[in-house]
């Protein structure tokens, strides 16, 4: 099975490289050709691309449980690509990032469903994911990195960059195995159930803990991606997008460093233990108002990521393995994306209104930290259940 899922974890490294590119090749579009302030506006963009999460929610777990999963992972990079090529043809970012979305959440059930495929048992499927979120970050700081310094260079060039690594994810999904899905499966009968799905999730207790715990994490991540690329520019002057890019990319390092480390620090027995770790993570947050440099702010970035890929790994393993016996992989993981991007858009939503209200953007960050730790502070009681 090492080979299938080596040609898995290159799909899909390929696959966020370019979903990354294109967020900070879509910044360096607006700084050039539309907006004075693009870092305000991506929030828009961003909300656009979490939107199709939310209303696909309903049926995408359903197109991975009925079909192969592979040839799921080749349409979503399919529909992204479509996104690059609306947004070559001059089509607005908020569009052309929204398909990008749709291929996006096409392709997520399958991604994580598939890989209780290709693993026999929960310590595995640890491993796999730890794998799997190790390299994705990788690919995150990459496409950070490499999309605003190269769409900068030139955006076009940039642009088309995200294009051929779908491609070639695409490539890659194709020699994944093709195992049958469940073809009694009915569409009409997942939408309806959908909700069924997430209240059977939500009322196990275990489930309940990751559902919250992932989704508090996301929401915070999104809100925290958008604001300190104003916050670079605002306190620091560091206006160039390239230089944006590879200094909010610092975050992947730390969120890497976290999931590669995750199996020693936390066992799939007592991942209730989590709640520290998110603990910490918001107290950090919080402390980012009395951060006034450079150095300062990178060692801050990398401490987030850090205690981020401790705090979700484990969350993410526990969903996957339980919801895959109670409602099925994909199903599960169109669940978990739906409950993930509604937090993220009410993060984002909150962010752009706080920033559209005058509030300051350090002040901003700390109110997505206090949420952060309100939620925590909830995770800490219910980890007292788990314990007994």
């Amino acid at each position: 099975m090492v080979k299938p899922l080596s040609n898995l974890l290159i799909a899909q490294f390929l696959s966020a490289l370019a979903d990354n590119a294109a967020f900070f090749a879509i910044l360096v579009y607006l700084a050039k050709y539309s907006e004075p302030n693009p870092e305000i506006k991506m929030a828009a963009v961003q909300a656009a691309f979490l939107l199709a999460y939310v209303l696909l929610a309903p049926i995408v777990g359903t197109l991975a449980d009925k079909n192969s999963k592979s040839n799921i992972l080749a349409i979503g990079n399919i529909v992204k690509g479509l996104g690059i090529v609306a947004l070559l043809a001059g089509v607005s970012p908020i569009i052309s990032y929204g398909i990008i979305g749709i291929g996006a959440v096409v392709y997520s059930p399958a991604k994580y469903g598939i890989l209780t495929e290709l693993t026999t048992n929960g310590e595995e499927l640890l491993k796999a994911n730890a794998k799997i979120e190790s390299l994705t970050i990788v690919a995150i700081l990459i496409g950070t990195v490499a999309g605003g310094a190269i769409s900068e260079f030139s955006v076009y060039l940039g642009i088309s960059a995200c294009l051929v690594f779908y491609v070639l994810s695409l490539i890659m999904s194709l020699y994944i195995p093709k195992k049958a899905g469940n073809t009694g499966i009915s569409y009409i009968t997942s939408i309806k159930s959908f909700f069924s799905d997430l209240k059977c999730l939500v009322k196990n207790p275990k489930l309940r803990f990751s559902l919250i715990g992932t989704s508090s994490f996301w929401m915070t991540s999104a809100v925290l991606r958008i604001a300190f690329l104003a916050w670079l520019a605002i306190y620091l002057g560091i206006k160039s997008q390239a230089e944006q890019s590879v200094i909010v990319g610092v975050t992947a390092i730390g969120i890497m460093i976290g999931a590669i480390l995750t199996p020693k620090l936390i066992n799939t027995d007592r991942f209730y233990n989590v709640y520290k770790y998110g603990f910490v993570l918001a107290s950090v947050i919080c402390l980012s108002y009395f951060i006034n440099n450079l150095i300062l702010t990178v060692g801050l970035l990398l401490t987030i990521g850090f205690l981020g890929g401790i705090f979700v790994v484990p969350l993410n393993t526990i969903i996957q393995e339980n919801g895959k016996q109670l409602i099925g992989s994909g199903k599960t993981i169109a669940v978990q994306n739906f409950a993930e991007n509604c937090f993220m858009l009410i993060g984002i939503g909150l962010y752009k209104f706080a920033v559209s209200n005058e509030v300051a953007v350090n002040l901003a960050v700390v109110g997505i930290g206090f949420i952060l730790l309100v939620i925590v502070l909830y995770l800490f009681k219910a980890s007292r259940k788990l314990n007994k």
